[in-house]
C-alpha cells in the first residue's frame, strides 16, 4: 500500500523558524561586540560588518568595542620603535602615544567605512547607518606595574552610559575606540578587552559578546565547550593562551554584573549570527547560573524522566513504561535540564533501512507554551543525523498535527520497519508519521 507522497524540506525555511525565537528574544536588547584590530582589515571587517548591521535592522542595539594593535604595530615597526608590555598591558610613552592616536585612528575609520558600504548594500534600504563615537570613556594612568610607569597606559574610570544610551536610542551604531581621557586632556591608551568589559557593564548590556582570536575557547582535544557557568568556567583548561584571556575576561564581566557573555572564533565568517541566532551556536555561552541544557541521558535522569511521563501514561498518551525498563532504555533518551532540573525528554529507537522511531516526547506543563517540545524533537532528529540515518517516524494518537508542523507526512503501516510493524497496537491505533532527513 502506498503512503502518502513525501513533501520536501527547506533548510533555509527551517533555519529562519528556529531563529524566529531569538529574534524575537534579542529585540531592543543592548549587545557589546569586542573585536581586535587583526579583524579590522579585508574580507573578516567585510563580513562583521554586514552582521552588525543586519543585527542593528532585526532591533538589536549594537556597541562595538575594537582593539588596534596590529595596526599600532606596524606603525612602530616602520618608524623602529620596539614595543614593550607588561602584563599584556603596552608601555605607552610619549612617542608611542602618538602611533597609538594614529593606528586607532586608521581602525576606527576601516570600520566606519566598512559599516557604511555594508548598509548600502541591504536590499530595499537606501538609508546611511549613522556611526556615533565620542569621548564617552574617562580614564586615568594605569602607574607603576611591576616597577614599570606605563606612562600614557589607562585605565577606565568611568563610561559615559547617558551619551551612549542617548545614540543607541536614535537607532545609531555605536563605536567605542580603546581611548579615553582626562579632565585635564590627556589621552591614555586603553586596552580594548578591558575596555569592552567596562562597557558592557556600565551600560548595563545583555550580552558581552567576545570575537577571540583563532581557534577561540577550546580545550586540549580542539573541542569547543557550548556552555559554562562561572564555576565551571574557573575550572576550564583552555588549549590555547589567548582562550585562557578570553575565558577570564569572560568571567570577570560575569562577576561585574553581564548576564551572559559569548565567546566566539572571530575568523570564522557568520559566527556572530549563528552563536546568537541558532540553538546550537558556535561559541561559548558563559553565564552566573546555568542556562537550559539539553544531552543525552543517564542513569541519574531516570526519576526526572518518569516523573514527566507518567501522568502522559495514565493519561494513555504515552505506553506505559516499567522503571526497569526505563533503566535499560535511558541512553535512548535526550533530556532537557533548567537549573538542573529535567523538564523536556524524548527518546530515539533505531531501526533496519537507516531509520528510526522518535518515541516518549515529553514537556513539563510549566514549559509546553517555551518551544521545550521542539527543542527536543530537534535534539532527536540530531542524533538520527549523526547516526547516519535517512529517515525517522513517530507514531502518535493525539499530536498528529504537531508533528505535520515540523515536516512529518502521513503514513502506512507497511511503511514502517518490519520489526516495528510486528509491534504495531492496533488496539491504540496510531496514527504513523515519517520524516525524510536530509
Amino acid at each position: 500500500m502506498q503512503g502518502s507522497p513525501q513533501v520536501p524540506n527547506s533548510r533555509s525555511a527551517a533555519s529562519m523558524r528556529e531563529a524566529s525565537a531569538y529574534i524575537r528574544a534579542h529585540r531592543g536588547e543592548t549587545f557589546v561586540v569586542y573585536f581586535g584590530g587583526e579583524l579590522t582589515d579585508g574580507l573578516h571587517l567585510d563580513g562583521l560588518a554586514r552582521d552588525f548591521i543586519l543585527l542593528g535592522g532585526l532591533g538589536v542595539k549594537v556597541v562595538l568595542v575594537h582593539g588596534a594593535r596590529p595596526q599600532i604595530d606596524s606603525r612602530m615597526r616602520a618608524n623602529n620603535i620596539e614595543r614593550q608590555f607588561v602584563r599584556e598591558l603596552r608601555v605607552t610613552d610619549v612617542g608611542t602615544l602618538t602611533h597609538v592616536k594614529d593606528g586607532v585612528s586608521s581602525a576606527r575609520i576601516d570600520i566606519e567605512a566598512r559599516l557604511q558600504q555594508a548598509a548600502k548594500d541591504v536590499p530595499n534600504d537606501a538609508r546611511a547607518v549613522t556611526v556615533s563615537g565620542g569621548n564617552f570613556v574617562t580614564a586615568r594612568p594605569a602607574g607603576i606595574v611591576d616597577g614599570i610607569d606605563l606612562q600614557f597606559t589607562g585605565i577606565v574610570r568611568k563610561v559615559d552610559r547617558d551619551a551612549i544610551d542617548r545614540r543607541l536610542g536614535a537607532e545609531e551604531v555605536v563605536v567605542v575606540s580603546p581611548l579615553g581621557y582626562s579632565a585635564t586632556g590627556e589621552v591614555f591608551n586603553l586596552d580594548a578587552l578591558d575596555l569592552s568589559i567596562s562597557v558592557a557593564c556600565d551600560i548595563n548590556a545583555s550580552k558581552l559578546i567576545l570575537m577571540a582570536e583563532p581557534p577561540g575557547l577550546v580545550d586540549a582535544g580542539g573541542d569547543v565547550p557550548r556552555e559554562l557557568t562561572v564555576t565551571e568556567a574557573r575550572e576550564f583548561s583552555p588549549a590555547d593562551p589567548a582562550g585562557a584571556r578570553f575565558l577570564e575576561s569572560a568571567i570577570r564581566a560575569c562577576q561585574f554584573g553581564v548576564a551572559r557573555v559569548h565567546i566566539i572564533d572571530g575568523s570564522v565568517n557568520g559566527a556572530l549570527l549563528d552563536e546568537l541566532f541558532t540553538r546550537d551556536g558556535m561559541g561559548t555561552l558563559i553565564s552566573n547560573t546555568p542556562t537550559d541544557r539539553m544531552r543525552q541521558a543517564g542513569i541519574e535522569d531516570v526519576g526526572g524522566v518518569l516523573a514527566l511521563i507518567e501522568p502522559l501514561e495514565r493519561d494513555g498518551l504515552l505506553v506505559k513504561r516499567s522503571r526497569e525498563k526505563l533503566e535499560i532504555e535511558i541512553d535512548q533518551f535526550s533530556v532537557l535540564l533548567r537549573e538542573g532540573i529535567v523538564v523536556a525528554c524524548g527518546a530515539i529507537y533505531p531501526y533496519e533501512n537507516d531509520s528510526a522511531e522518535l518515541a516518549c516526547i515529553a514537556v513539563h506543563p510549566d514549559y509546553r507554551r517555551d518551544g521545550f517540545g521542539n527543542i527536543v524533537l530537534q535534539e532527536l532528529e540530531r542524533r538520527a543525523r549523526d547516526a547516519g540515518l535517512s529517515q525517522v517516524f513517530v507514531l502518535t494518537t493525539h499530536a498528529r498535527h504537531w508533528f505535520q508542523d515540523s515536516g512529518y507526512t502521513r503514513a502506512e503501516i507497511d511503511e514502517l520497519p518490519v520489526k516495528r510493524q510486528a509491534l504495531y497496537n492496533y488496539q491504540r491505533n496510531s496514527i504513523v508519521l515519517i520524516k525524510r532527513l536530509q
